[in-house]
This record gives structure tokens, sequence and C-alpha cells, in this order.
């Protein structure tokens, strides 16, 4: 199955930022397999934001959140 994500996504300081992961979940290559997104502030090392769609690391504020369209 074929994933496509947004290869970034920009926002500003406080604003809430929704990730989509489109394609199926089935098998071996869904979006809960690989729906994995970093915040990368410039001069400092990535971030997890958000894993298997709609999960968030503690710490990580809300106003992240993934989500999955299609099957």
């Amino acid at each position: 199955a074929a994933l496509t994500q947004p290869p970034s996504v920009s926002a500003n300081p406080g604003q809430t930022v929704q990730i989509t992961c489109s394609g199926s979940s089935d098998g071996s290559y869904g979006c809960n397999e690989y729906g994995w997104f970093w915040q990368k502030v410039p001069g400092s090392t990535p971030v997890t934001v958000t894993y298997y769609n709609d999960q968030r690391p503690s710490g990580i504020p809300s106003r992240f959140s993934g989500s999955q369209s299609g099957s």
C-alpha cells in the first residue's frame, strides 16, 4: 500500500498542527506503523511530536496531532 505524508508543515509558535498520513493501515506498511513526525527547529535536534497517527510522546502538547485518511 502506498502512503503519503506531507514533506513538511510550517506553523507559528503556539499554533495547532495536524499532520495527515494518507493510505491503508492494513498489513505491514500502514500509517499506524509509519506515521511518525518530527519537529525540527533550526540549530536543534529533531523531536518526535506524533507517532502511530495520533499518539504523542510525554511532554508534547496536544496542539500537535496526527491523523489518517483512507482505509
